[in-house]
């Protein structure tokens, strides 16, 4: 004695409100009241990165939820109502989406269950890589300040579906509202009748029921805790179909965000020095006093070389020589980037894009199988075909480059002659030559882009639009304002004449009037409606078969943070089993109770309640006036299927020693020979007194948490650590959990550095918000505890470094 070894402790400068170890390393995340996300490592908890709160996202963290296999982390935003999934490698948003309430508490779990089906499906899924170009990286040299994505993510974007099993992170908000999304990213499933505020929620990993604690108003106006179980039996009979359909629509998910990325780099890449042209035109017009045309005045000089003083002070004071050139350059760059991005990017997203909605419509038109999860085949082919027109429509953006770009070459090379002899400057050989072939393509450049158009001065306030690519990146409704000539195009003319080919549902409209932004918009909503369809069948299918009236709430706990409140929830993958462990502090201070339902909800289970005596546990330790130690119950964790962590409180006037940590054996609490008997007319608060309950005491697995008012823990059983958090939010230990303290390997008193800890507390406030000061000092760290005690934990660090590295590699 005493138990666990502690490896680090932390004086926060800001309280924290959410705490999450990592399932697969020594990493913790901590939420705080101002909005910043935090990771910590065990040894010294040290400090990984810190991802501050932004407008573009929020500032107010809510839940925290890791992926199981420890990759991606996961936080909602109570004030903007955003989920955001997080990379924990480099600290960048990867993906977000919106919900429609805030959202109160998050789980994300694994399915773990095996069938000969799906690991055929596993080993097949990579099928689409051999059909498939790669996916080429978005370009580096953009900022998309527009979005919160950056380019160099777009490798991560691609890649966050994961591992191939289905995994699905369970949302809840506080109107009851309850959605799960497959891979953190698709939603599968909208749940729109849980009673109540979501507490926490468990989805077991069998997928047979999902398990949530709600708070609901009593009819007297008090909030009552309550369980609920959802019966999901739908995702289990048809966990492959699942799995499939899933994985299917995340990555149509993914490629609409890589298109969106794509889209914002092309907007970015046409620069507001093309729109020079446009408005020093509609000026000149607006200057001038003669009723001459401007198309005119240009073929006039064209053809004979002679210009009016207003077009010659238009083209030598306006324009310049030098800002001729400059623009000429700025529209070639600029039309060839777009270019690049359209050919490499847009075209290969859309055929990626064609593909998984093809593969889906395969599936949908095996309805035994995925009729019943809400697949419809007539959704898929509108989105196969909101594809196809957006894939025309990029085609077509392409042809308008790259003649715009045949254009211009030729025009200002005419003009920068032209310029040059106004200003009687020696024009060279090479661009002297102009053969009739020239002069009739630059005529019929001006004739097409340089008449004047009132109507597109009442629209956009400039009578010209001789840059014509800018209009197809256009975020608006409007029609285009120069759609492309289609006049003499032989297969628009088939068509036309083509009574069977006109309403072919083979051919994909081409909305002619309309700018890519507009198409593209129309085809994320098609696809996003038939991708909703499966969550409201999904979700419909869902009913509730438990509901539990727990206990009411003490008005003495409403200002407590919500978010560490019990009850906790455990999924027991093995048994197949939920468990809520909970207390009820008005009725009865001093147990701990145990909830246990099967997951498969409509299977019996015995000794369902049972409660545990907590009043001797710690008597051999803790005695108050020689008597048995009141001892309560302040947080419980579960630390494994077997063990549950709790943070205890003593007597009155123990104050100095009143916190301790234990670990609590689960085995002998629910071998309870007497059965409780549910009246289903009362809560169980109300019929505790007969809850079986079972008195236990501790050997050596508790340790006195002296100097520290603890209140909250949070355990990871995986990696046997537990992080200690004080009543004030702000003060944290960190403990490995099934090792014992070195003092006691060397004979020491479990009390003998009481006085160290006083040190340690008065030299943590003194260094106040300073976060990278004194950092990883453990109660070891003292001036009593010297050489001798320092390098264990260097040890400790040194190797928890290096399993790191080796999890990373």
């Amino acid at each position: 004695m005493p138990a666990f070894r502690q490896v680090g402790e932390k004086q926060l400068p800001n309280p924290v409100l959410c705490m999450a170890w990592s399932p697969k390393r020594d990493l913790i995340a901590l939420a705080n009241t101002s909005g910043e996300l935090l990771l910590h490592r065990l040894a010294n908890f040290h400090r990984v990165w810190s991802l501050p709160a932004t407008e573009h996202t929020g500032k107010e963290i809510t839940a925290l939820a890791w992926r199981p296999d420890g990759k991606i982390l996961a936080f909602a935003l109570g004030d903007t109502k955003q989920v955001v999934l997080c990379d924990v490698e480099k600290a960048e948003i990867l993906h977000l989406f919106t919900v429609e309430n805030a959202v109160s508490c998050m789980h994300w779990m694994e399915v773990v269950e095996e069938s000969s089906v799906l690991s055929s499906f596993y080993n097949s899924e990579d099928e689409s890589k051999l059909f498939l170009p790669k996916l080429p990286a978005l370009p580096k040299s953009y900022s998309t300040t527009s979005n919160i994505f950056s380019e160099e993510k777009s490798d991560e974007i691609m890649n966050l579906l994961g591992d191939v099993r289905l995994n699905i992170l369970v949302v809840g908000g506080a109107s009851g509202c309850v959605e799960l999304y497959a891979y953190g990213m698709y939603r599968i499933a909208t749940l729109d009748k849980v009673p109540g505020s979501c507490r926490s929620l468990s989805l077991s990993t069998d997928l047979k029921s999902l398990s949530v604690i709600t708070e609901v108003r009593s009819v007297d106006n008090n909030p009552e805790i309550c369980y609920v179980q959802l019966d999901t039996g739908l995702l289990s009979d048809c966990l492959p179909e699942v799995t499939r359909m899933a994985r299917k629509f995340s990555h149509i998910s993914t490629l609409l965000q890589y298109l969106r990325l794509s889209l914002t780099c092309m907007c970015e890449a046409w620069e507001e020095i093309l729109m020079q042209m446009d408005l020093r035109l509609t000026k000149f017009v607006q200057e001038k006093n003669t009723s001459t045309q401007v198309q005119d005045e240009f073929l006039e000089l064209l053809l004979w070389g002679q210009s009016s003083p207003e077009l010659q002070a238009l083209l030598m004071n306006q324009l310049t020589v030098k800002g001729l050139k400059k623009l000429g350059q700025s529209i070639e760059s600029s039309y060839s980037s777009i270019q690049k991005l359209v050919i490499s990017h847009l075209q290969s997203g859309s055929e990626a894009l064609l593909y998984h909605l093809s593969e889906v419509r395969g599936m949908c038109l095996w309805k035994h199988k995925f009729e019943p999860l809400g697949l419809n085949a007539a959704a898929i082919e509108d989105a196969i075909t909101a594809v196809g027109s957006f894939s025309l429509k990029a085609n077509e953006l392409l042809q308008v480059i790259d003649k715009s770009m045949k254009n211009f070459k030729a025009f200002f090379r005419w003009l920068y002659v032209a310029m040059l002899r106004m200003c009687e400057e020696h024009v060279p050989p090479e661009l002297n030559k102009m053969t009739q072939k020239d002069i009739s393509f630059v005529a019929d450049f001006l004739s097409e882009h340089f008449s004047e158009n009132e109507e597109l001065f009442d629209r956009k306030g400039k009578y010209f639009n001789v840059e014509r690519v800018g209009q197809y990146l256009k975020d608006e409704d409007d029609d285009l304002v120069s759609p492309p000539n289609t006049k003499g195009n032989q297969w628009l003319k088939f068509l036309q004449e083509s009574s069977h080919l006109k309403e072919s549902p083979l051919l994909f409209p081409s909305y002619p009037h309309k700018s890519l932004h507009f198409v593209k918009r129309m085809m994320e909503g098609v696809i996003e409606g038939c991708l909703q369809n499966p969550a409201e069948v999904i979700g419909k299918s869902v009913k509730q078969a438990v509901f539990i009236p727990l206990y009411t709430v003490p008005e003495s706990s409403e200002n407590t943070p919500r978010l560490f409140e019990l009850p906790s929830q455990w999924n027991d993958k093995k048994a197949n089993m939920h468990y809520v462990v909970f207390t009820m502090p008005e009725g009865s201070p001093c147990k701990l109770y145990m909830l246990r339902r099967a997951t498969d909800p409509y299977r019996p289970v015995a000794n369902s309640v049972v409660s545990v005596d907590l009043s001797n546990i710690l008597s051999a330790g803790l005695q108050h006036n020689g008597g048995p130690a009141d001892v309560h119950c302040l947080d419980a964790r579960f630390y494994d299927d077997e063990m549950l962590t709790v943070v205890l409180s003593a007597p009155e006037g123990e104050e100095d020693r009143g916190r301790v940590l234990a670990q609590l054996p689960l085995g002998s609490a629910h071998s309870c020979q007497n059965e409780f008997n549910w009246d289903p007319a009362l809560r169980l608060d109300q019929q505790s007194g007969s809850v079986p309950s079972r008195a236990l005491v501790l050997e050596n697995q508790w340790r006195i948490l002296e100097n520290m008012k603890a209140q909250f823990v949070a355990v990871n059983g995986i990696r046997k650590v537990a992080c200690v958090l004080s009543a004030n939010l702000r003060h944290v230990r960190m403990f490995e959990m099934d090792v014992e303290d070195e003092e006691d390997e060397e004979g020491g008193d479990s009390q003998k550095a009481s006085a160290d800890q006083d040190v340690l507390e008065a030299s943590m406030t003194s260094h106040g918000d300073g976060e990278d000061e004194g950092e990883g000092r453990g109660p070891d760290a003292g001036p009593e505890s010297g050489a001798e005690a320092k390098e264990p934990m260097e040890d400790v660090e040194t190797h928890l470094e290096s399993q790191e590295e080796l999890e990373l590699a």
